[in-house]
């Protein structure tokens, strides 16, 4: 098995450079809980497993033939990004809610929430929470970007040897791009994960909130409109 090593890793790396959905959901989610980033990048990845796998099995030509299922796949994928935007802007308002429900508690009894018999349970279901909460989000992110479909189908094949097996070469870029996704995102959520202190502050977690939502909104709006 022949294909072009050098030239795929260099257009693979510049794809996960320029940032996209999956970038402003991993680092998103990395600056709530480094556990959650990492469930997003890992979700974010099985994401192009499930892309690689239809391009290897040849359903990607299927939907590159049959524009209504491109279709279908980019407006649901838009509609996904405008659902976490809308999110995020809500929790921007939230943000500001507690502010100010801060500022106005006065000091009161102790919260059964802090009790250390429960506290291990209570922050064991919480981090299961957000680690589904993150894959999930990571997953739908890419499963229904067209675009990463397009680059299995269109731009991949470009790297293989047509003499060989075509089956068996896309899936071994295909895992190899997985895996140096993984190490990529796991990198970026290290990175993110600092900017846990500053968005403990409300105005920054408000500011942070609202700019992020704003662009998950413009990318699915783009997404949805482009021809």
């Amino acid at each position: 098995m022949s294909v072009d090593l050098v030239g795929f890793l260099g257009v693979v790396l510049v794809a996960y450079v320029v940032p996209g959905p999956d970038f402003l959901v991993v680092v998103r989610a990395a600056a709530e809980a480094p556990s959650k980033g990492r469930a997003a990048a890992l979700g974010a990845q099985a994401g192009l497993c499930v892309h690689m796998f239809a391009a290897a099995i040849g359903l990607a030509v299927v939907a590159s033939r049959y524009p209504v299922v491109y279709d279908t796949v980019k407006l649901l994928g838009a509609a996904y990004l405008i659902y976490l935007g809308v999110r995020a802007v809500r929790a921007a308002r939230r943000a500001v809610q507690e502010q100010r429900r801060g500022d106005a508690a006065a000091p009161g009894g102790p919260d059964v929430g802090d009790c250390p018999a429960r506290r291990p349970a209570v922050e064991g279901k919480a981090a299961a929470r957000r680690w589904r909460s993150g894959f999930t989000e990571g997953l739908l992110t890419n499963v229904l970007n067209p675009k990463a479909a397009l680059f299995f189908l269109s731009v991949l094949p470009q790297f293989v040897d047509s003499n060989g097996s075509l089956w068996l070469q896309i899936l071994f870029l295909g895992i190899l791009d997985v895996l140096i996704g993984v190490a990529y995102w796991f990198v970026l959520v290290l990175i993110a994960a600092r900017l846990r202190a500053l968005l403990a502050r409300p105005k920054v977690r408000y500011r942070w909130e609202l700019t992020t939502g704003c662009l998950f909104i413009a990318i699915g709006v783009g997404l949805a409109t482009a021809a």
